[in-house]
């Protein structure tokens, strides 16, 4: 099958600013750090084929789209129109900085807290923790990321534990040095959780009956705009089939 003519999933990459979404979209998606990255504006996005069920009869190639949402709170009100459609959430924070991993509840919440009026534009709710109730319903694959790693001291080290919110969702939980490609390398303990989400949000989205929508194919381009020194740059260029 021609690249192109891939099925894809939409993964949005949340968080505070500056706890490493942008190093961790690279790292994932092209197996090598980015030592100085821009600030987000907007959203940018970024695309890995992901080979679900590797090394089985069932193993079938897939886009993974990994939109990073700008964390900005100048944005809070407008980033929303980048939620829908989303088929996997990967929650970042940094380690270094528990304020950023208690506002993962308020990225969920965010998230979650979304509507679709009839013809499909998006509604945005207040935000808030989420509720676990509604994260139930949701059946959304969660991984919980914490970066900086490195920047951990001897002792915290030591002391670290399960996130609270990934062990309430039940997902997989990542803590990594975004400037270390060995963190991710293939075969890896993170690397495998990596899989292991992404074959779970390309099996809801395409081998059960939750968000399924009617398939078409559409040759699109997409723009979005990063701050690179004040210049406006395109993320995102490329043809491929669609079913959202």
């Amino acid at each position: 099958m021609a690249s192109m003519d891939l099925e894809k999933v939409r993964i949005l990459v949340v968080g505070d600013s500056g706890v490493g979404k942008s190093s961790l979209v690279q790292l994932v998606c092209h197996s090598q750090p980015v030592l100085n990255p821009g600030w987000t504006i907007g959203a940018s996005v970024e695309v890995k084929i992901h080979d679900y069920k590797e090394g089985t009869p069932s193993q079938k190639s897939y886009f993974a789209e990994f939109w990073d949402i700008g964390g900005s709170v100048d944005h809070a009100t407008s980033r929303h129109i980048f939620y829908n459609p989303v088929h996997g959430i990967i929650l970042v924070h940094d380690l270094t900085n528990r304020k950023s991993h208690s506002n993962l509840r308020r990225w969920l919440g965010e998230v979650l807290n979304k509507d679709h009026s009839n013809n499909g534009s998006s509604r945005h709710y207040s935000s808030g923790d989420y509720d676990p109730e509604q994260f139930a319903g949701s059946h959304i694959p969660v991984l919980v990321i914490g970066t900086k790693q490195d920047q951990l001291d001897s002792n915290r080290q030591t002391i670290k534990q399960i996130s609270s919110i990934a062990e309430e969702c039940g997902a997989d939980e990542i803590n990594l040095d975004c400037t270390q490609a060995r963190h991710l390398a293939p075969g890896s303990t993170n690397a495998v959780k990596l899989s292991r989400f992404l074959d779970k949000v390309i099996y809801r989205r395409y081998y059960t009956g939750v968000a399924r929508d009617s398939p078409k194919k559409v040759i699109e381009r997409r723009y979005f705009a990063r701050d690179a020194g004040g210049s406006t740059q395109v993320c995102a260029d490329y043809p491929y089939s669609t079913n959202w």
